[in-house]
């Protein structure tokens, strides 16, 4: 910016004789430059400040408080769901004139960042929702120092399978690995030690072998050397979270994916503006490729399969092949089981999705068994829940003589349900609370109840409801045409004798 003083000497030089081409090399101004300031008449322009963004309050302090105060989040939302484009500046200023946030003024320390030379990983532990379900879950996350690629994801416990299956998963997706991972002192991978002195477990350095990377413990204390790994779970905090809805795990693992190997993979880096896929691009030179033939990471279960066909396995039951019954082999991987007998690989399926338990797996595309598994689970979850919301008194019932646990309380409630779908809806619900009140919990004494009410009552049994339009529906009309059947066999002979005529 040219001031007001030499703006106007420009002019003024100029109003006395000197060519504008002399004052652009004395002054070294450019000519275009000196040209539009004599347009000017050597005064100061106007700068017109383009229109004001304003943004509802009531909205930006909605949104604020729905992403949990993560003005980051808030503008995604702003810019790609309500399609008002702000400047992140801009927007952080609002916040601020509304009393919604305050700027931070703390510094961190920052190391040299060398291509291919380490990626870390850990993890952190969240409490969010699926659905209306407040559940529990660890986040896993391994960060590429150099290029500030990030992988995620989620899972309902974590354990030393979980995390060779994570890192497997992530650097099969990269293709490429650093030669070094740093962790903290968990004990999924150092045996004994800390920083260091840290001796890792031989499972995991056997593992992190063939991918052609070691396992690094950081000094106790010095969280910092894996400082671009926790403030990637901080962004994790303050992005991924803030504005978003979760069903399942899966689904919570599906943008989980994209969040960070799309979205923030090719969004500018602080105020270096470096792109991390671009980044990651450049460092593939410096990275070594991952073999072809690595194995991805499996644990052996030995299982005997019953008489109905089924091997289980994590609470699930899988469908054997064959026609007797053998001891197999099942190899457990990150997604997926595939069930060996003699070397020999007999079939292979997915692994139910999370939480589901007690499935019985059969083959995809085939008939499916006929039998259920020998030990199969039956549980009484939906004839509780049809009970509970029947009637309130059924519900203050229930949390009488529910005090079993097992396959007494199983029992219990199959009997139960099925006392109540044999009877009226008020007249159970009578029973129900007449048994409450006498602290009957004996199912029989509780039918004989019924039956007094009955007696006392003169109850008269509500006649089924049926469908008086039946008559017009196509079966019944196409048997108008079709021969009745013979009743005489059921009628008595006129003549007295036994025999049954026809």
């Amino acid at each position: 910016m040219i001031d007001a003083n030499k703006r106007k000497a420009i002019f003024h030089l100029y109003n006395e004789g000197m060519g504008v081409r002399e004052l652009s090399r004395k002054l070294n101004i450019s000519i275009n430059t000196v040209r539009k300031i004599i347009d000017q008449k050597g005064e100061m322009p106007e700068i017109k400040r383009p229109d004001k963004i304003d943004i509802d309050p009531v909205l930006l302090g909605k949104l604020y408080k729905e992403c949990d105060g993560y003005g980051q989040r808030v503008r995604e939302i702003l810019e790609e769901d309500m399609g008002i484009p702000i400047g992140y500046s801009t927007l952080t200023r609002n916040l601020r004139e509304l009393g919604l946030s305050h700027s931070k003024n703390e510094r961190c320390d920052q190391r040299q960042d060398i291509p291919g030379k380490e990626m870390q990983h850990d993890t952190s532990p969240y409490n969010t929702k699926f659905g209306e379900t407040r559940v529990k879950v660890q986040g896993s996350l391994i960060y590429m120092r150099y290029s500030k690629v990030k992988y995620l994801k989620f899972y309902r416990s974590f354990n030393r399978f979980a995390m060779k299956c994570f890192i497997h998963e992530a650097l099969a997706f990269w293709k490429y690995v650093a030669g070094v991972c740093i962790i903290d002192n968990t004990n999924l991978a150092r045996l004994r030690g800390t920083g260091k002195n840290a001796v890792i477990v031989p499972e995991m350095e056997q593992f992190a072998k063939q991918y052609g990377f070691k396992f690094i413990c950081h000094e106790v204390g010095h969280a910092n050397r894996k400082a671009g790994n926790e403030r990637g779970f901080y962004t994790v905090e303050t992005n991924f979270f803030p504005g978003r809805r979760f069903e399942s795990l899966e689904d919570m693992n599906r943008q989980a994916f994209e969040w960070a190997t799309m979205r923030m993979a090719n969004r500018p880096v602080s105020k270096t503006n470096l792109i991390p896929a671009r980044a990651f691009e450049y460092e593939h030179k410096f990275l070594e490729k991952i073999p072809p033939y690595v194995t991805p990471p499996y644990l052996t279960h030995e299982r005997g399969t019953d008489q109905y066909g089924y091997a289980a396995v994590n609470g699930n039951f899988y469908w054997v092949p064959g026609k007797t019954r053998f001891d197999v082999k099942v190899l457990e991987f990150c997604d997926h089981i595939e069930i060996y007998h003699q070397r020999k690989k007999l079939a292979e399926y997915k692994i139910p999705a999370d939480g589901v338990k007690n499935e019985k797996v059969g083959p995809q595309g085939g008939p499916a068994p006929k039998h259920h598994p020998r030990n199969r689970k039956k549980p009484t979850a939906g004839e509780e829940r049809i009970l509970r919301n029947a009637a309130p008194e059924i519900d203050d019932y229930l949390n009488f003589i529910l005090v079993m646990k097992g396959k007494a309380r199983h029992s219990l409630i199959r009997q139960l349900y099925s006392l109540y779908k044999k009877t009226p809806l008020d007249l159970f619900t009578r029973a129900v609370q007449r048994a409450l009140k006498y602290r009957v919990s004996n199912l029989a004494t509780l039918e004989n109840i019924i039956r007094l009410l009955l007696r006392q009552s003169n109850y008269d049994m509500p006649l089924p409801q049926t469908d008086n339009a039946f008559t017009n529906r196509p079966a019944y009309l196409e048997g108008q045409f079709t021969t009745g059947p013979d009743l005489s066999v059921y009628k008595k002979p006129s003549d007295g004798n036994n025999d049954t005529e026809g």
